[in-house]
Parts: structure tokens; C-alpha cells; sequence
């Protein structure tokens, strides 16, 4: 589904990509509410996501393209087009979220993870996965950190969840990037906490 051209201007120049003076600051973000699924609660200032098992009354949501309809979806404001960027999310009680990026315009009818148009790291079931097209890999040595880190690299087309703790790369997932991302979030249970505006750490 492609968004209307008045829409995708507006994702433009003040949006897309860092400027060249902050180039080991990352993207800063909030969530888009605009795309937030009714089951989605947003909260601190639009940097954090609840799930609720019952949401918003889909009357009581204003209708528009840019929502998710289908599937628990919320997306950042602030697109990619070029950079390292780096980003934290704290998870509180959740256990089962996706987190990664995806076409700004992604079909509002999928789930990130699903369509071929988003990379995502999965939690569920105590184990994480990798997910493009609904197709999965396991990634081994980690557990359910309360914090995680996401390291993109727009050029180099790579996208890699990152442990806080130790500052290293737990697995990367290479991408193919053909336009603007944006940060994407999807949960089932819990809330997730984003920290973004963050320098990209030493080592990485």
C-alpha cells in the first residue's frame, strides 16, 4: 500500500536521515500514533507502547491510511535514508514483541516480520528469533534482557540487535533497503520503552 505524496513529503526534508554534524548520534524518535494499532496504548510522551488485551473501540479511533488494522503495529516518526543509528528499548512484562524497521509504507494490512518490507528481531515463547517474510531463525546465547540495543547501518544494509550489557553484537541481519525505514514496534502483552537520540557506542 503506498502512501498518498502529500504524506511522503512530509517525510521528507525534515525527516529523513541525520544531519552530517551528528554523525554518532543517532535517529531521534517518537512513536507515530497515527499508525498505532487500537490494542496500542502510547505513554511518556510518545516513547513508550502498552498493549491491552481489549484497546481502543475502533470508532473512537480516528480513521486514517497510515494505521495498522490488522496486527499490533506502531511505527517511529522519524525516517532513515542514510547513517549508523542506534537506539535502545526497555521491555517491562512483555513476552512477545517484535522490534526492527520497516518500510515507511509498509501495508497497514501486515505485521512486521511478515512481508518482505520489514527485518525484525522476535521474542516469543522464551526464545528470539530473526524474521523477514514470515520466514524465522533462531539466534542462540541470549535470554530476556530487560534493555536491548538496535544498531542500523543504512548503507552497509545491516541491522543488528545489540547486548546492552556487554556492548557487543548478538546476531546482525542483512537487509536490502531500497527507501526510507522508520523504527518498528509490535507487541502482544506488556510495554516497550524507547530510548532513542543515543550516540552510537564505542565498539560497534
Amino acid at each position: 500500500m503506498a502512501l498518498p505524496l502529500a504524506r511522503l513529503c512530509r517525510w521528507g526534508a525534515k525527516r529523513w536521515g541525520a544531519a552530517a554534524g551528528e554523525a554518532r548520534r543517532g535517529v531521534s524518535f517518537k512513536l507515530e500514533e497515527k499508525t498505532a494499532h487500537s490494542s496500542l496504548a502510547l505513554f511518556k510522551k510518545d516513547t513508550g507502547v502498552k498493549y491491552g488485551l481489549v484497546g481502543l473501540e475502533p470508532t473512537q479511533v480516528a480513521l486514517n491510511v497510515e494505521r495498522f488494522r490488522e496486527w499490533a503495529v506502531v511505527l517511529a516518526d522519524t525516517a532513515v535514508t542514510n547513517g549508523r543509528h542506534y537506539w535502545e528499548v526497555t521491555v517491562k512484562r512483555s513476552q512477545q514483541f517484535r522490534i526492527g524497521v520497516a518500510d515507511v509504507d509498509m501495508s497497514r494490512d501486515s505485521c512486521i516480520g511478515v512481508d518482505d518490507r520489514s527485518w525484525v528481531f522476535s521474542y516469543a515463547q522464551r526464545k528470539w528469533h530473526t524474521m523477514l517474510a514470515n520466514e524465522k531463525a533462531p539466534i542462540e546465547g541470549i535470554g530476556q534482557p530487560e534493555k536491548v540495543g538496535l544498531l542500523l547501518e543504512y548503507e552497509a544494509k545491516k541491522l543488528s540487535l545489540v547486548d546492552v550489557s556487554q556492548v557487543s553484537v548478538i546476531h546482525t541481519l542483512q537487509t536490502d533497503f531500497r527507501g526510507p525505514v522508520v523504527p518498528a514496534f509490535a507487541l502482544w502483552d506488556g510495554e516497550l520503552l524507547t530510548h532513542s537520540g543515543l550516540e552510537v557506542p564505542e565498539g560497534l
